[in-house]
């Protein structure tokens, strides 16, 4: 049995700490309402309004459709039915009835941009199961078609990971693979595989995760290249002309340390749930990832809080501060610390919140997006507050077990139940 350490202001696993994270969830939710319209759901402004000069972008309809899904599942009143408002948009407005799959955006009179890129359609995934777990109608036949999607346009068993993007007819693939959409992949494949039961997708999961972390990862000292070739040659120049790039910026993205962190150890508990070997390499992943993020991002320049990215000496390239970057380190401190019990992680996730709430929570539900290098406003990458995606996962990391994910687990009853018994 694991020792814990406990410190006389430890917040993880108390009442009254799960009451503020209930509070902050509801805040979000409550926000983020502004956000529907008659295609899914838009692209919030710094106030919380919707920003007209904008389609409606399919990542942020899934993410959205994720989050009220939780919503439901928490038994926050009108959350399911802007969750059914979600599923409809994907089976109608953002969905392309002749080649299959999802534009990447669209307008009140159709697509705006139609390509079928692997990033979204792994939110289409991530939705459709959350929207399954939570009952809502019409998911589960949708994640059959996400599923069936995935499988057949984006996984290559041969890669062992998801290609980058296709044209809106899949006939043409971008010669380019991204790190960034199999992290999601990965996160949606776990997500499946507990609302489906079928391990192929924990399996794949596993398949991909191997491959960045205990592959290029560790070959680049824990600071994960982004970038590659259609053959998966590292390509570290790119984007060097454009380095805050909102979702390709050049180097290595530190949150993104974080957040594989994180997804490392929700995969070593899925495959222990399922009397499978723990991978013992996922756990010295996390370990490794938090580390040097730490090391690397965390008050660099002089200033709290994580630069956004770095280049592969670890010297800071894009000084801003993402919202969603502390949110991640609040998520994997959790994480890691519920499968270590160690106080350094307890500790770094009440330093997470801290600073999220000096400088991030404007009030309850609202975050700044971006700081800049002396944690004032910016806006270089991130205008607005399109996403509440990882802020309210902030919440709910810290009130669950490693696994099942986190829909199935709010289905299943295990709110605080963060260590349940064998």
């Amino acid at each position: 049995m694991r020792s814990r350490r406990t410190t006389t202001m430890a917040w993880l696993g108390t009442a009254s700490h799960a009451r503020w994270l209930e509070d902050e969830a509801r805040a979000l939710l409550d926000f983020a309402r502004a956000a529907a319209v008659p295609q899914g759901f838009g692209y919030l402004d710094a106030e919380g309004r919707l920003d007209p000069s904008r389609p409606v972008e399919l990542w942020i309809t899934c993410r959205m459709t994720h989050c009220f899904s939780l919503g439901a599942l928490l038994g926050i009143p009108g959350a399911g039915s802007l969750a059914d408002h979600g599923v409809r948009a994907l089976a109608t407005h953002l969905r392309d009835t002749e080649h299959g799959g999802w534009f990447s955006a669209v307008g009140p009179d159709g697509p705006v941009n139609d390509a079928k890129e692997a990033y979204a359609h792994a939110f289409v995934v991530l939705a459709t199961s959350s929207a399954t777990a939570a009952d809502r109608p019409g998911a589960r036949e949708l994640l059959d078609e996400a599923l069936q999607v995935s499988e057949q346009r984006f996984w290559r068993e041969d890669e062992g990971a998801a290609l980058e993007a296709w044209d809106r007819a899949f006939t043409e693939a971008e010669a380019y693979r991204g790190v960034n959409a199999n992290m999601h992949t990965v996160e949606s494949y776990l997500a499946a595989a507990d609302v489906t039961g079928e391990d192929v997708w924990l399996d794949r999961a596993l398949t991909i995760t191997r491959r960045v972390l205990d592959g290029y990862a560790r070959e680049y000292d824990w600071r994960i290249p982004e970038h590659f070739s259609a053959t998966w040659e590292p390509l570290l120049d790119y984007n060097d002309d454009d380095r805050a790039h909102q979702f390709r910026p050049f180097g290595a993205t530190v949150g993104h340390w974080l957040e594989w962190a994180r997804l490392a150890l929700h995969l070593r508990e899925g495959l222990v749930a399922r009397g499978r070997s723990t991978e013992g390499w996922l756990l010295e992943a996390a370990r490794e990832l938090f580390a040097r993020a730490v090391a690397d991002g965390w008050a660099v320049d002089g200033e709290d809080g994580f630069v956004y990215t770095v280049d592969f000496a670890g010297e800071p390239v894009v000084h801003e501060r993402m919202h969603w970057v502390v949110c991640e380190a609040v998520a994997a401190a959790a994480a890691l610390e519920s499968a270590t019990g160690e106080e350094q992680y307890a500790e770094w996730y009440q330093r997470a919140w801290d600073y999220a709430a000096t400088h991030l929570i404007e009030r309850p539900g609202a975050w700044r997006h971006e700081l800049d290098a002396t944690n004032t406003p910016s806006a270089r990458t991130w205008p607005g507050k399109p996403d509440t995606y990882h802020a309210l996962q902030a919440t709910l990391v810290p009130r669950l077990p490693l696994a099942p994910a986190l829909a199935p687990a709010l289905a299943r009853g295990l709110l605080d139940v963060r260590h349940p018994m064998p």
